[in-house]
């Protein structure tokens, strides 16, 4: 079992950034995949960015260019940085790890809210 916490989330206005941690309780070195979701009011939680071993990153169209997803393999934490945040980027955001043997694990989620 891992246990993923993430932080970082607050309130911010629009333009401004945060970068959200989250912190696993076990090793992340051989993770097959990292990975940051989202889930906006009202609406069904949808991948923002995705890091799995040995592949190009990936991020939704809408955060292309303004989120960075990355990793500290010697501290177990996954980061986003987010920037140029837009009120549309309101929403939970939850952690996600798949480890070596695929096993799913998701943090508890941190709110993100972006005034205008």
């Amino acid at each position: 079992q891992v246990q993923l916490v993430e932080s970082g989330g607050g309130l911010v206005q629009a333009g401004g950034s945060l970068r959200l941690s989250c912190a696993a309780s076990k090793s992340i070195f051989n993770s097959r995949a990292m990975a940051w979701h989202r889930q906006a009011p009202g609406k069904a939680r949808e991948p923002v960015a995705l890091l799995p071993a040995g592949a190009n990153t990936w991020y939704a169209d809408s955060v292309k260019g303004r989120f960075t997803i990355s990793r500290d393999s010697a501290r177990n934490t996954i980061y986003l940085q987010m920037n140029s945040l837009k009120p549309e980027d309101t929403g939970v955001y939850y952690c996600f790890l798949s480890d070596s043997l695929s096993r799913n694990y998701w943090g508890q989620g941190t709110q993100v809210t972006v005034s205008s």
